[in-house]
């Protein structure tokens, strides 16, 4: 995977040093110097957003926490988002260090902005543009992944073997592709009751999501999509003749690449269905506010979340000798189960987060002991800390995000307090989140630009503050 390098921003300049009488947090410190992008240089301010920094910073009582919220929460904003507002909102995501939008990760991007767009109209807008821009993206190809803003431009993949084209960066279909835009979308109308951005392009896009799900179930045929890479890394690409390990057509939905960009074993990943379930209801809800002829759509919909459902609890479920019942990460319907976790969300740890099931289900107490053990073969331990990895990087390796999810999906403040911590002291002094970093030593890290775990991380302290601000209350 080409990660071109991120020239981390390092001056004196700041939000803080153009007021007259800056807050005694906005001046740079030998130890927390200013690390986020010149205020000239950032590619969209918040007003909403440089407020919820300020108050944050009379939250939390650790410094140094205080310091990274800084950095990571606007980190989206400030450099990775292109706005534009012409006919009508248009906003361009890129991951970070790769100049590529991801129908997953530009969702989750700007997900913890969405509380703030009420009282932020242009924050709103950018959102709304988000919306717009998704919806482009799918009505362009329903089984890529992640595209580019100009439409003509052609990638480094535009040699694979699947049906490429110009503004396509890769044409890996994951399931949870889907999902997320409809996710961002539903919550969006939720807040604002703004119906603006739920056209008819709208509409056609989440046609084409549901009958590219619909396909890949592959009852009758193995559909349209194949994939091949010419490369060395075997999660790369898709083994035999493109279509990935055969299934069973059970009703559950083939997702031939996870939401790492790794090719799935078995590809019925156990996240991503749960998620089409939620994801199809919100779906279904959308299209009876929104289009009255549209009853027939909406009712598929959830016949399709239904049947996907019937279909993870008859064959998902593994009954472990030691934990009991609970979740595999991957199953093939002839028997199969892949027991681990995977760092990206979606994953089994997230499941709650994802509103697929609520956090005492017993099925996923039991899955989340097992994700967060030894037992799982990407769960490290070390000196620096311990969470899940990803076969995406090097064994050994620690996702932040894992951290993160950890404590986004808990309810016992030790093991919360336990992750901030962890977080607070694997950022290798760079004042941002990594992609992954090694159990031993933070300073070995992936992605030193990863705008998606940095917006996480601040959605995990904003929720601290929200629901347990006691913990935010001393240096931890």
């Amino acid at each position: 995977m080409n990660r071109r390098r991120f020239i981390q921003q390092s001056t004196l300049a700041s939000a803080g040093l153009l007021l007259s009488n800056p807050p005694s947090w906005a001046i740079p410190s030998a130890d927390f110097p200013a690390v986020r992008t010149p205020v000239a240089q950032r590619n969209f301010v918040s007003s909403a957003v440089d407020q919820t920094i300020a108050r944050m910073h009379k939250t939390i009582r650790d410094p140094e926490l205080a310091w990274i919220f800084e950095n990571c929460f606007p980190n989206t904003l400030d450099t990775t988002v292109q706005f534009t507002d012409k006919e009508k909102p248009d906003t361009f995501v890129i991951t970070g260090d790769i100049d590529a939008m991801w129908l997953r990760d530009s969702t989750a991007q700007v997900w913890p902005y969405l509380p703030l767009i009420k009282q932020d109209p242009k924050l709103r807008q950018l959102i709304e543009g988000v919306i717009h821009r998704q919806a482009l993206c799918i009505r362009l190809d329903p089984y890529a992944n992640a595209f580019y803003a100009d439409a003509a431009k052609e990638g480094e993949w535009k040699k694979d073997v699947t049906t490429m084209k110009p503004g396509l960066h890769e044409r890996k279909w994951e399931l949870d592709s889907l999902c997320y835009p409809i996710r961002l979308a539903y919550h969006y109308w939720k807040i604002t009751g703004d119906k603006a951005p739920f056209d008819t392009e709208w509409l056609e896009a989440m046609k084409l999501a549901q009958k590219t799900c619909r396909e890949q179930q592959r009852k009758t045929s193995r559909g349209p999509y194949r994939f091949g890479r010419s490369t060395s890394w075997s999660t790369d690409t898709v083994p035999g003749d493109g279509y990935g390990n055969p299934t069973k057509p059970i009703g559950l939905i083939n997702s031939i690449f996870r939401p790492s960009d790794d090719a799935t074993v078995f590809p019925f990943y156990v996240p991503s269905n749960w998620f089409a379930v939620v994801s199809f209801r919100q779906l279904a809800t959308m299209v009876d506010q929104f289009f009255a002829g549209e009853a027939a759509f909406a009712k598929d919909c959830r016949a399709l979340a239904s049947e996907v459902e019937n279909a993870l609890k008859q064959y998902a479920i593994y009954n472990h000798p030691k934990y009991g019942k609970l979740y595999a990460m991957e199953v093939d319907g002839y028997g199969n189960h892949l027991l681990q976790d995977d760092a990206n969300v979606p994953n089994l740890l997230a499941l709650p987060y994802l509103g697929a099931c609520s956090l005492t289900d017993p099925i996923y107490r039991n899955t989340r002991k097992f994700v967060l053990s030894a037992d799982n073969p990407y769960f490290f331990s070390g000196k620096a800390a311990e969470g899940i990895g990803s076969p995406h990087t090097l064994v050994n390796n620690i996702w932040p995000m894992s951290l993160i999810m950890r404590a986004l999906t808990s309810t016992d403040d030790t093991e919360i307090l336990a992750q901030l911590r962890q977080l607070k002291k694997t950022h290798a002094g760079t004042g941002f989140m990594h992609e992954s970093f090694d159990k031993d030593d933070p300073a070995k890290f992936t992605r030193k630009w990863f705008a998606w775990a940095n917006t996480l991380f601040g959605e995990l302290v904003l929720k601290v503050a929200n629901e347990r601000p006691h913990l935010l209350s001393k240096t931890i």
